[in-house]
């Protein structure tokens, strides 16, 4: 038996975009839905490689896990288990120091050529009550490989109870996208690429070359531009998004053309360019970057650090770059970048997520297995940034 479609198919959804246009704004920051933080020494035990911030800030890395296989996307719980998507179609559960054996999930119909696979990942504001976690991941269609929106039950370190929210997105071997966040407005953000078709990427009638805002139900939300899940439009392939702490604001990573690899600032109704325009090429009714990157780096998971550990890093957005092999430390004033700093460079590979840690510390999983390089015996690997002495 197949899983249990809640929410109407993705071309139905769509029936809604000839409706009016009115627009929302940024969502407020909500500091109530940050996750808490903390501080003192890491505990001890862990060998810990220790190094120093261009401002001077030494910090150190330990490795938690190693032999994950292509892992996308971290999700704490509320009470601080760990969940990692693999992407050839598993979820893990890193909990109490180790990293459980047997898998919280296998989806058995997971496309995973290429780019594709078990994708984005994210709990419920409200896991604690109702123990929800929705993820995306490409399944095999009756005509090529889809998209598609899953909730699941968590009991006990297993999902279950799946239910479909939005099916038959394309997808491809390439340009997936895909990240999933709950958003200080409590809306579940999704991002899908342009499934290496450009021109999707600027018809709104498509949820590809998005930012999509839904209801946890899977349905559009209310204010969104086109009266459909479509939030923001005009984007290349869509792999983080975060909001700021303090001021609230959307900001996401995408890769460009070859190079041209974005940060953008997130707002309601907008056109991000792409295949139009990128880099720093401008169009009146497009949005340019607020950074852009060559050569490129390949930007994708992203994070602001909402912890105490390290006070230097608060409120720093941190973006785990694939073909830059780095983590990107951004100082953001306002919507403005003030400075930019690449860490742990050419160290531990490719690197695909990083989130701000409910104990104050610094997650980060490598992506070494996804075809792209040549990796070593413990790959792939989940690491985080602790405080030194």
């Amino acid at each position: 038996m197949g899983p249990r479609r809640l929410a109407h198919p993705c071309a139905l959804l769509l029936l809604g975009l000839l409706l009016g246009c009115g627009g929302s704004p940024s969502p407020a920051p909500n500091p109530g839905t940050d996750p808490p933080v903390g501080g003192g020494s890491p505990p001890g035990g862990l060998p810990t490689t220790t190094l120093v911030a261009a401002d001077g800030t030494r910090f150190g890395v330990q490795t938690l896990a190693t032999g994950l296989q292509i892992p996308w996307s971290l999700a704490f719980t509320p009470d601080g288990r760990l969940l990692i998507s693999e992407r050839p179609g598993r979820v893990r559960v890193y909990q109490n120091g180790t990293l459980l054996a047997e898998p919280a999930l296998t989806l058995s119909d997971a496309f995973t050529t290429g780019e594709s696979g078990i994708l984005g990942l994210a709990v419920h504001p409200d896991f604690a009550t109702n123990h929800f976690v929705y993820l995306t991941y490409t399944a095999n269609g009756l005509r090529g490989p889809i998209a598609r929106l899953m909730r699941f039950r968590e009991v006990d370190n297993r999902l279950a109870e799946g239910v479909v929210l939005l099916d038959d997105v394309p997808a491809a071997n390439i340009h997936n996208g895909s990240r999933v966040r709950f958003g200080p407005d409590r809306r579940l953000y999704v991002t899908f690429g342009d499934v290496a078709t450009p021109s999707i990427a600027q018809d709104v009638a498509s949820l590809n070359g998005k930012v999509l805002r839904l209801n946890e139900d899977g349905t559009s939300a209310a204010g969104n531009r086109f009266s459909s899940p479509v939030f923001s439009f005009g984007h290349r392939n869509p792999q983080g998004i975060d909001w700021h702490p303090v001021t609230g604001d959307l900001w996401e990573t995408e890769h460009g053309q070859t190079n041209n690899d974005e940060i953008n600032v997130i707002d309601s109704g907008v056109n991000y360019g792409w295949p139009v325009i990128e880099a720093d090429e401008m169009r009146p009714d497009m949005a340019t970057p607020i950074t852009f990157f060559v050569p490129a780096v390949a930007p994708s998971g992203a994070s602001f650090y909402r912890g105490t550990a390290i006070p230097a890093f608060r409120n720093q957005l941190f973006v785990a770059t694939l073909r830059g092999m780095a983590l990107l430390r951004v100082t953001v004033d306002g919507r403005r970048i003030t400075a930019q700093e690449r860490l742990l460079e050419n160290r531990y590979g490719r690197l695909r997520d990083v989130v701000s840690g409910l104990d104050g510390y610094l997650y980060f999983c490598t992506s070494n297995r996804d075809g792209r390089t040549t990796p070593v015996a413990d790959d792939d690997r989940l690491l985080r940034i602790v405080p030194v002495n």
